[in-house]
């Protein structure tokens, strides 16, 4: 409620008793009716000396009831008067959502100042679904742990040879399904079979198909290849590592397909296994 009429002062106004000068002395002692009074800092008071004003802290300081003259005084100057100007304003506690952010200076809410247990997750302005299996990034979003971790693995192994002579790819029957769990994850296929020859310098070339689709680009065979440079029956290993994006959801197969240039050659040579090997990567 507002005052009604002149509104009051605030503050012990007072006006110290007079000081006599002592020749050679800068401190003196300030009354009020003969009892020490301490202001509460010399920019509280206004001090003439000698008809002049002095300036706080620069001409006098004060410590409790006792105020101290930048220099000594001397006989023949005079204290006129030492007003004290009265109590700094203790406003108490303010009410319940009364300050406002504007009341606050910038940088006046420091780290010392924060609650450890007060700043939680929720008062983050973070992205993303907060749950047991994600973490905060840097960049202040949630997002699952890892992104390339295997997933699933899946194995396929073919003992039974294949005899061809065929320019064109026929399947080995070595092969591996799996179902992705995601449509931007990738498969990792490792192959691993022995071959042989059966004609002088002949050349096996091996590839990889998706279901029915050949997805081994590289080179102008469109494929990798083993070489045979001599006469008579020889085997070797031939072996791949291809990283696919399939794309999908649904069960995939993977095939090893083999084809001959120049004369015939045989996929898993008798008493050998071939194998491949199917891995979900997380995008």
């Amino acid at each position: 409620m507002p005052y009604v009429g002149k509104t009051p002062s605030i503050g012990n106004f007072q006006v110290c008793d007079a000081i006599s000068v002592v020749n050679g002395q800068a401190a003196y002692t300030m009354q009020v009716g003969g009892v020490n009074v301490s202001p509460e800092s010399a920019n509280h008071m206004i001090v003439s000396l000698n008809g002049v004003i002095q300036k706080p802290t620069d001409a006098f300081t004060v410590s409790g009831s006792t105020i101290t003259f930048a220099s000594n005084l001397v006989t023949g100057d005079v204290i006129d008067f030492i007003q004290i100007l009265g109590n700094v304003l203790d406003l108490g506690v303010p009410s319940d959502n009364t300050v406002t952010t504007a009341k606050l200076s910038d940088s006046s809410v420091t780290t010392a100042k924060l609650n450890d247990a007060s700043v939680s997750l929720a008062k983050l302005t973070a992205t993303g679904t907060k749950d047991a299996t994600t973490f905060l990034r840097g960049d202040n979003t949630f997002a699952e742990a890892g992104g390339g971790k295997v997933l699933q693995v899946v194995q396929g192994t073919q003992t039974t040879p294949v005899l061809t002579s065929s320019s064109s790819y026929v399947t080995t029957n070595l092969t591996a399904s799996i179902t992705p769990s995601s449509s931007s994850n990738k498969i990792l296929i490792m192959t691993t079979l022995t071959v042989s020859n059966r004609a002088s310098g002949g050349e096996m070339m091996c590839t990889l198909y998706r279901d029915a689709s050949n997805i081994i680009t590289q080179g102008s065979q469109n494929g990798f290849n083993q070489n045979f440079n001599s006469a008579g029956r020889q085997d070797a290993t031939a072996a791949c590592v291809y990283l696919d994006s399939p794309s999908s959801t649904s069960s995939t197969a993977y095939t090893v397909y083999i084809k001959a240039q120049g004369g015939s050659c045989e996929s898993m040579s008798e008493g050998t296994t071939g194998t491949i090997v199917l891995m979900e990567i997380d995008a």
